[in-house]
């Protein structure tokens, strides 16, 4: 069988382009023609756009594609899938349509390996609801998958990453440590079980979370991918104006990171996410090097970080198990000072 992760150099979310130079070459774009329909767009790094259509009924819509994170081409089809599919859910919307996005080495791969990245896929599709109309494909030697996906929402009903309010609670719905993981997988130093078990995480539909938090007084929502935990929950912080406060020991990690991260099995897309955040990140100072890594990790597929009502959290909190969220944890808070910047506690 092909082994996947040996044909990247990178895998999964950690192929982002690091946020620093994300940064510098966005702010180059021509300034963009003001339209009252654009309800998201480039102003917060949103997780996808929103485009109002009347006062009833609005689009979202994404891209996400990546080399394989996993050696299972089956498995890569539906984390890709589940990674696509994810912002629709943190917008707060439902997945309509989907187009698939191929790069794959025709010629010296088994077609069969693309094939099955496709039914991988398109089970993810399926169990989201939604419907795969077409896509695209080229002839490329490092093989990438991923989708565009266009979903719908209620104009009124948008969840954003820039509507923290202080005193808000901040629950995470899946746990870190993936991209530590992953990398792990690429030098063959998980066993069967423990790949099987972080496959599950990510191949895991945020469905269930989204559906979990419609009735409640959700004020920002964002999915956990990328640019890790940290760089995920700056981005709500900047966006918000208001600070946040988390609790290292709260927040769910899975099994073995700690150790395998203490090996060197650190990816660089993390240690990026940790460079980037130096002066909008304070560390509780009994942390080591190890610890502040983990929590700016670079995670593919990862879950839901909400900011609720912190009256509400509780009963969210409850339901987000009843529901099979399993891991959903509150992380910290929403708090009025150093806006902007996050706090890390023990």
């Amino acid at each position: 069988m092909v082994k996947l992760t040996s044909l990247s150099s990178k895998g999964g979310c950690g192929c982002k382009i690091g946020p620093a130079d994300l940064s510098q070459v966005l702010r180059n774009l021509p300034q963009a023609e003001p339209n009252p329909n654009l309800l998201v767009g480039l102003d917060t790094s949103d997780d996808a756009g929103v485009y109002k259509l009347n006062d009833e009924l609005a689009l979202v819509q994404t891209v996400d594609f990546f080399t394989p994170i996993v050696d299972d081409p089956y498995s890569f089809g539906q984390v890709a899938a589940a990674n696509a599919i994810s912002d629709i859910y943190a917008m707060g919307g439902k997945p309509l349509t989907v187009l698939n996005i191929v790069a794959f080495p025709i010629k010296t791969l088994d077609k069969q390996v693309l094939a099955e990245i496709l039914r991988g896929a398109a089970d993810k599709v399926k169990e989201a609801g939604a419907t795969l109309v077409g896509g695209h494909s080229i002839d490329d030697n490092e093989p990438k998958f991923g989708l565009a996906v266009t979903g719908l929402i209620h104009p009124g009903k948008v969840r954003t990453n820039a509507g923290a309010k202080p005193g808000d609670k901040l629950i995470l719905t899946k746990p870190i440590g993936v991209g530590i993981l992953t990398t792990s997988i690429k030098k063959d130093k998980l066993d069967p079980e423990e790949v099987r078990r972080v496959t599950e995480v990510m191949t895991t539909l945020n469905k269930a979370a989204a559906e979990a938090m419609e009735p409640y007084d959700v004020h920002a929502c964002t999915d956990v991918t990328g640019f890790g935990l940290l760089g995920h929950a700056s981005e709500v912080a900047k966006g918000s104006g208001a600070g946040v406060r988390i609790a290292r020991s709260q927040v769910p990690v899975l099994p073995r990171v700690r150790e395998l991260a203490d090996e060197g099995f650190v990816p660089g897309g993390t240690k990026n996410n940790f460079a980037h955040l130096q002066g909008a990140v304070s560390f509780a100072s009994s942390m080591d090097q190890t610890e502040q890594w983990i929590l700016c990790d670079a995670v593919t597929s990862g879950g839901l970080l909400i900011s609720v009502a912190a009256e509400q959290a509780e009963a969210l909190l409850a339901d987000l198990h009843k529901a099979g969220v399993s891991a959903a944890a509150m992380i910290g808070e929403v708090v009025a000072d150093h806006p902007g910047q996050i706090v890390v506690t023990d």
